[in-house]
C-alpha cells in the first residue's frame, strides 16, 4: 500500500472495501475502484479535474497513438534507471494511458512495479481503474499528497501542476521526478486554426529548488489529424474551457490539419 492517512498519516491497511488506519480514520473505495482521499478543504476550485467528455476525448486521442514519441521519450529516461518492485506514483494521472505504457514496458524487461495514481478528477479515475486495474488509485491533490515521506522512487508529473516541495518530500533518497512540458511551437498551427491572435509557448524554466536536472530529451515531431481528431485534442489543452463557443466551432470546419508535438521530458534527482 503506497497511500497513507490524509488524516493523520498514519499507515493503512484494507479491510474489505476500506482502508482503515491504526487512528480509526476509514476511507471506503469508489464502486468503480478507487478511494477518495481528498481533504475537504485541500480545494477551492469549483471544477474538480477534467470533465467526463474532456476525459473520453483525450483516451480516444491518445489511444490512436499521436503521443506515442512522448511515451518512447519517458521510457527512454526511466526505464533505465528503474528497478524491479519500485514504487510509482502518477500525479494528476488522468485516464492512466502514460502510466499503462509505463508498466507494460517495464514489465517486458522483467521489471514490475507497484503504481499508484492519484487526480483530482472521480471520473478520471474511473476511467483510469479500467485501464489500470492494479494499481492504486485515488482522489488527492497533488499540494496534500497521502503518501509518507519517502514513499516513492519515481513521480511521473506530466503536464501537470507542479508542487516542488511535496514531490521532494514523497520522493526515497535515490528517488527521482519526471516531467512534460510544453515547448514554444506545440500545437502553434491549433491555435492558430481558432484565435486571430495565437501566443506561442514560452521557453520553460528547468531550475527546480531542491532538485538536479539529470537528464532531458525534447521530442520534436510533426501530427497529422483529421476529422474529429482535431477537436480531440483542442479539449485536452488547458485553453479548452477559456475558449467561447465560436471560436471552438471553428475546428469543426477543418476536415484535417497539420500540427506539431514540441514537448520537453525533464528528469529529476534529489539535490
Amino acid at each position: 500500500m503506497l497511500f497513507c492517512c490524509p488524516v493523520c498519516g498514519g499507515a493503512f491497511r484494507r479491510e474489505g472495501g476500506s482502508l482503515l488506519c491504526p487512528a480509526g480514520h476509514c476511507f471506503d473505495y469508489a464502486k468503480h475502484g478507487y478511494v477518495n482521499l481528498l481533504r475537504s478543504n485541500a480545494s477551492s476550485a469549483k471544477r474538480h479535474g477534467d470533465d467526463r467528455a474532456m476525459l473520453l476525448a483525450r483516451r480516444d486521442f491518445l489511444d490512436r497513438g499521436h503521443y506515442r514519441p512522448v511515451l518512447a521519450a519517458l521510457l527512454e529516461l526511466a526505464l533505465p534507471r528503474l528497478r524491479a518492485g519500485d514504487r510509482v506514483l502518477d500525479l494528476g494521472c488522468g485516464e492512466g494511458w502514460y502510466a499503462r505504457g509505463l508498466l507494460d514496458a517495464a514489465a517486458a524487461t522483467g521489471k514490475p512495479l507497484s503504481l499508484a495514481g492519484v487526480d483530482i478528477s472521480k471520473e478520471a479515475l474511473r476511467l483510469a481503474a479500467k485501464r489500470l486495474p492494479e494499481a492504486e488509485l485515488a482522489v488527492a491533490s497533488a499540494a496534500r499528497l497521502p503518501l509518507p515521506e519517502g514513499g516513492c522512487e519515481l513521480l511521473l508529473n506530466l503536464f501537470s501542476p507542479l508542487e516542488a516541495a511535496e514531490f521532494r518530500r514523497v520522493l526515497s533518497p535515490e528517488g527521482r521526478l519526471l516531467r512534460a512540458v510544453v515547448l514554444p511551437g506545440h500545437l502553434l498551427e491549433l491555435k492558430q486554426a481558432v484565435y486571430d491572435r495565437a501566443y506561442d509557448n514560452p521557453e520553460p524554466a528547468t531550475a527546480l529548488e531542491g532538485f538536479r536536472l539529470a537528464a532531458e530529451r525534447r521530442v520534436l515531431a510533426p501530427l497529422e489529424l483529421k476529422g474529429e481528431e482535431i477537436g480531440w485534442l483542442f479539449s485536452m489543452t488547458p485553453y479548452y474551457y477559456k475558449t467561447s463557443a465560436a471560436d471552438q466551432a471553428k475546428l469543426k470546419e477543418l476536415s484535417r490539419l497539420s500540427t506539431r508535438l514540441a514537448v520537453a521530458l525533464l528528469l529529476y534527482e534529489r539535490a
